[in-house]
């Protein structure tokens, strides 16, 4: 699209988009249950999403749903937030190959303080939380099985992809897992009869569970309530879904992933990811991201999209200090900027932000690859060197038995593998 087709659609968007278009503008509308507009555009409704605490931390991946909470949010929905304290320790069968190992519930306790926590600065207040765990702990095995699962036909729940899949496989599925939809659908009812909760979100995998619940309410009540999934957000270069089970999670939680690991991250995204992580990621409205799009076009090598989704979400996640300081230190490691350029107040804040390392003279530099992470074992720091992938300031080293010296490191010095790794080296 050119920058003449931006500016002809912006001009023609005379009216205030619908909420219903927007999010499928944005990219966050999978499946849904009825017409959107009916879901969305109508009266407000009162919306919940379910997570179940697997982990104590958010990774980038998740921070979809919770835009999308946000989203809701300011358009006047009343937004449930439910922590499946309960259903965690069950085990959710979607998407999985393998039965997942029973957890322990003071951890599962544990971890969903801890995602409340988190999850409740991210909205700044957007959400109310409420656990499963509540309702849950008092259901009868007689309440359940007659409540609940006089509702439910073994014949619809083996077509399930999720027990299916798991019901052709040499493990097979339990009855713990298999009881899971039940579960989530008894949880959309407690809402629903406690709250007036009329619409439930969630990942494009948990469609199965969600029409589930829609089809009990209806049965017990006879209401018509709604449901609205998610797709994954998969990289399209890779085809790789963000996310820790694929072993590639970035998290909001400094302590797992510092800010300026989150900006670099960001900053590397790909030309054919990095507008529809913008319109995903972060609340720049989309004519402000048409702009974004069509300066990017003009020279896409200045990565003006990259680093404004960069600074955009590590301030959001992080503040804007932390952002304008992430900013400044790929400057200084990836562009012309120096030290020298900022203040000694400005260069002591800039350097609490960068990846700065310690190494002792006169030690092989085969060894401080190792020790920098910039190699997974000594052959493999021997194979950058001889190839010249590695340098100290501006001198490439290409002996393997080349010692760390003083004159090497001076008074501290960017070490480099390659075009995207930089760090900052200084000696012990």
């Amino acid at each position: 699209m050119s920058c003449l087709d931006n500016l002809v659609r912006t001009c023609a968007r005379v009216y205030v988009m619908k909420l219903s278009e927007e999010l499928q503008a944005r990219g966050f509308v999978y499946q849904h249950s009825a017409d959107l507009a009916e879901i969305l555009d109508g009266p407000k409704r009162t919306i919940y999403l379910g997570i179940d605490p697997t982990a104590d931390a958010i990774h980038l991946g998740n921070l979809v749903p919770y835009m999308l909470l946000m989203h809701l949010a300011r358009a006047g929905h009343r937004v449930l937030l439910l922590l499946g304290g309960a259903t965690a320790l069950i085990g959710d069968p979607s998407g999985r190959d393998t039965e997942r190992v029973l957890a322990d519930p003071a951890v599962i306790a544990a971890q969903a303080a801890r995602m409340q926590e988190h999850i409740s600065k991210l909205t700044d207040g957007a959400v109310e939380f409420v656990n499963n765990y509540d309702w849950l702990s008092q259901l009868s095995a007689i309440e359940y099985l007659r409540d609940v699962g006089k509702h439910f036909t073994v014949n619809a729940m083996i077509k399930k992809d999720s027990v299916a899949t798991r019901m052709a496989s040499e493990q097979g599925i339990s009855y713990t897992e298999f009881s899971y939809a039940l579960l989530q659908s008894y949880d959309y009812f407690h809402l629903h009869q406690t709250y007036g909760c009329d619409v439930q979100i969630g990942g494009s995998d948990q469609w199965g569970n969600l029409v589930s619940g829609i089809d009990y309410i209806r049965r017990r009540t006879g209401d018509t309530v709604y449901a609205l999934t998610m797709a994954l957000v998969v990289d399209k270069v890779t085809g790789k879904k963000y996310g820790k089970s694929m072993g590639n999670a970035v998290w909001l939680d400094a302590e797992k992933t510092t800010p300026y690991e989150l900006y670099q991250f960001l900053y590397n995204t790909s030309d054919e990811n990095v507008i529809d992580h913008l319109k995903l990621f972060t609340f720049l409205s989309l004519d402000e991201i048409e702009q974004i799009q069509c300066t990017h076009s003009a020279d896409p090598a200045r990565r003006h999209a990259q680093e404004t989704l960069a600074h955009t979400i590590v301030a959001f996640i992080h503040g804007t200090e932390a952002a304008t300081r992430c900013q400044q230190v790929s400057a200084l490691l990836f562009g012309t900027a120096t030290l020298s350029d900022f203040s000694a107040s400005d260069q002591a804040s800039i350097m609490s932000f960068a990846p700065t390392f310690q190494i002792s003279a006169g030690q092989p530099v085969v060894d401080a690859v190792v020790v920098l992470g910039l190699a997974q074992s000594k052959r493999e720091a021997r194979e950058f060197i001889e190839a010249g992938a590695i340098s100290f300031g501006a001198e490439t080293v290409t002996s393997p038995v080349s010692l760390v010296t003083e004159a090497l490191i001076g008074t501290g010095t960017i070490v480099k593998r390659g075009k995207k790794i930089r760090l900052f080296v200084t000696l012990q």
